[in-house]
């Protein structure tokens, strides 16, 4: 009897660690290596609308070329063409979206899915020859050329998932196409939310790690093979140095002042915070949350600009950007001249300042003071009548063309048009650094630092040598961020220049 009682113990045993093994295997790795926390990811909901619109505008413009090449030469004078090939391409887009086509799952598996991209296009192409039947408009309508349509599409279609199904499985496996995620809280709600994480098999989430703050005998060292990292700075360490996309705050609703003071701290990073839907013990009406795979979440914080936001303005950017460039190119030879001439040295002066997630990047500026008093961590503010500064430097500090060769930055990436002014790393107001005054400071390093920004149109630029100075600057910083849009970036470009010939706080 002692025997079988081991015999069956040993087995189960056996049959646990077998079961933590398989999850274990089929678990992706924790993201720990440098090529991949580096690079940045990209957006899934950008990766579908752009396979959407490559779809529907293939299927248009080829319907609308075999057209113009067997039909007519003068098909786009008819509108009968031009108007079915963009009711099929849209009716093509449409019906892929109800088959469920273009998610990221069914994209990889595009061998599997193959049979079902062609019903959709067949039943797409089937509307059009009924409506054609129909509108007994049949006699107006070539039928050799809805056959050659019909075949070159369903092959270029094949030809894009193909394409698209490949691009899927390498961004996934190099880990561009995920969202990197923390989850704070090593308690039951955390282990439900890994097991649900892990049991979606359509999921993109790869955990960087798990955190809690509380000591070692109520948080435990690892949680679902998981280890424990160590507390919310851990966490925020971590987002500096891999700039996660999602953190799940994995806290009971119940436990109010934690989840506050939590909420508050993680608030700084610029990845979206979140909370699974059941640690709060009540069900909300479904539209309150949001989902990550298959898990409902409460939203705490939104990451800001994200998805299409994010391509809107780096299209702003590198547009208008260029055209920027090339219209001062001149105006800006001419400032290089003069302040090589004035006093030697460099004629571009470049200074560590803190960028996008608390980066350092190296921002152009045209040198305003004396080499030999140059002071590129911004210890010492200037001040009027400055005796580092040139003559010229004073002159191009005052109407802000110093900050010209930004315009570099931006094309490189590193600033924005617009946004919050990128700060030197030992700049203070009074004798307090930038951070030590305000609370959450660093939320304005959320997004990419710009060339002007909401601050400076509104009177907060410049000389910051009282406290609240940076504080309204800080405040203004945060409000561009929360309301940010294309509309708003261009209406601040366009104030910018007035916004100059207030000259009292540039020195």
């Amino acid at each position: 009897m002692a025997l079988s009682h081991s015999m069956l113990t040993s087995t189960v045993i056996n049959f646990a660690d077998a079961k933590l093994a398989h999850r274990a295997a089929r678990r992706p790795k924790l993201i720990d290596d440098r090529r991949t926390a580096a690079q940045s990811t990209m957006s899934p909901v950008v990766v579908r609308g752009s396979i959407r619109a490559i779809e529907f505008l293939t299927v248009a413009l080829l319907g609308l070329a075999i057209a113009q090449l067997y039909v007519d030469t003068g098909v786009l004078q008819n509108t009968t063409y031009p108007l079915a090939t963009a009711l099929v391409g849209a009716a093509t887009v449409f019906g892929f979206g109800m088959l469920n086509l273009y998610s990221l799952h069914a994209l990889s598996a595009y061998v599997r899915n193959m049979p079902t991209v062609m019903l959709g296009w067949t039943t797409a192409f089937a509307a059009l020859v009924a409506g054609v039947f129909f509108l007994k408009i049949g006699q107006d309508v070539s039928r050799v050329w809805l056959l050659t349509w019909f075949a070159s599409g369903a092959l270029a279609l094949i030809a894009i998932r193909v394409a698209a199904g490949c691009f899927v499985k390498a961004a996934a496996r190099s880990g561009r196409l995920c969202q990197r995620a923390a989850i704070y809280g090593t308690g039951p709600v955390a282990q439900a939310l890994i097991d649900d994480l892990e049991a979606d098999p359509n999921s993109i989430v790869r955990i960087a790690g798990v955190f809690d703050d509380r000591g070692d005998a109520r948080a435990p060292s690892e949680i679902s093979g998981y280890p424990n990292l160590g507390g919310v700075d851990d966490l925020i360490r971590m987002s500096r140095a891999k700039t996660l996309d999602l953190v799940i705050v994995s806290l009971p609703l119940a436990a109010e002042a934690r989840l506050s003071n939590l909420a508050t701290r993680l608030s700084v990073l610029p990845a979206a915070i979140k909370m699974p839907a059941r640690a709060a013990g009540i069900r909300f009406s479904p539209h309150t949350y949001s989902h990550v795979g298959s898990v409902a979440m409460i939203d705490l914080f939104d990451k800001p600009i994200s998805d299409w936001n994010s391509v809107s303005k780096w299209l702003f950017d590198k547009i208008v950007g260029t055209v920027a460039l090339a219209l001062f190119a001149p105006l800006m030879l001419i400032i290089a001249l003069a302040v090589k001439l004035e006093s030697r040295g460099p004629v571009l002066f470049r200074q560590k300042r803190y960028g996008f997630n608390n980066e350092l990047i190296e921002v152009l500026k045209f040198r305003s003071m004396y080499t030999d008093r140059c002071d590129a961590t911004a210890s010492k503010l200037v001040t009027k009548n400055d005796p580092r500064v040139t003559r010229v430097g004073r002159f191009i500090r005052k109407t802000s063309l110093d900050e010209l060769p930004q315009l570099i930055n931006v094309l490189c990436g590193s600033l924005s048009l617009v946004g919050p002014r990128p700060h030197a790393v030992k700049a203070k107001a009074g004798d307090q650094l930038y951070d030590e005054v305000v609370d959450g400071y660093f939320a304005r390093h959320k997004v990419k630092p710009g060339i002007t920004g909401w601050a400076q149109i509104n009177g907060w630029r410049g000389e910051t040598d009282t406290e609240e100075k940076i504080e309204k600057r800080v405040e203004h910083d945060l409000y561009y961020i929360e309301n940010w849009s294309v509309f708003l970036d261009l209406s601040i470009l366009l104030k910018t220049p007035i916004a100059l010939l207030k000259t009292e706080n540039a020195y």
